[in-house]
């Protein structure tokens, strides 16, 4: 296996991984990251862990056609109930909701103790995730957004510590929103997200007016995430 049989999402979530990494990949779909990364290092070892009977199957044939079975232990279970407590360093959760990520931490926080990186990558609400990382004491340590088949992805990589040290105060809602590190670096990918976003952020807000008894707080809620994007469209 290379990396270009590795979508590049899964490499640029890859890259988050330490060397002698020994992490859980929840939701493995064909265990290919966790190959990925074994097949490169050595040192690496992992948890597959998957809820279905097919996508198990199929993870764990890929698995041995590497001869890969002494490093990755595929699992048959829900979310981080296929790892035990202080059993592994890294988690990686990619391609679901953000919503449903953020549940799959919620529901397995007593697994995390030992843990000292979580690397996300939410298909959808991102913020949902920023925020649970909040709530728990988890900083952000960086962000990173790619443009594959056209879709728009975001990865997130959170470790323990001050959850507040990579938001600036006056503009934290902007920030779990959008994402400091992405409002930073605000490459192609993430200005590309911010125009889409406007667009149906525009297609609301008319909708919204139309109605009878429009939600005002709804409607000032999506009035104000439209300037913080035209903010950023015009930076």
């Amino acid at each position: 296996m290379n990396v270009n049989q590795l979508s590049q999402r899964l490499a640029l979530v890859a890259d988050y991984l330490p060397k002698g990494a020994h992490f859980a990949d929840i939701g493995s779909d064909h265990a290919y990251l966790p190959c990925f990364v074994c097949l490169n290092d050595p040192e690496a070892r992992a948890v597959a862990g998957e809820v279905n009977q097919g996508p198990y199957d199929s993870a764990k044939n890929e698995v041995e056609k590497h001869k890969l079975e002494d490093r990755i232990d595929v699992r048959l279970g829900d979310g981080l109930g296929v790892v035990d407590p202080g059993e592994i360093k890294q988690v990686v959760i990619a391609g679901m909701g953000g919503p449903l990520i953020r549940d799959i931490l919620e529901g397995g926080k007593d697994k995390l103790s030992e843990v000292n990186r979580i690397v996300v990558q939410p298909n959808i609400d991102a913020r949902s995730l920023r925020r649970w990382f909040f709530q728990h004491d988890y900083t952000l340590v960086d962000e990173t957004i790619v443009e594959e088949s056209g879709h728009i992805y975001e990865i997130l990589v959170a470790e323990k510590g001050d959850p507040s040290s990579c938001y600036h105060q006056q503009i934290i809602e902007k920030e779990m929103w959008l994402g400091p590190f992405l409002l930073e670096k605000k490459t192609e990918a993430f200005i590309q997200k911010c125009k889409e976003e406007w667009k149906k952020k525009q297609y609301i807000v008319k909708q919204m007016k139309r109605a009878t008894s429009p939600d005002e707080e709804k409607l000032k809620q999506h009035q104000k995430e439209m300037e913080w994007l035209e903010e950023v469209l015009q930076s």
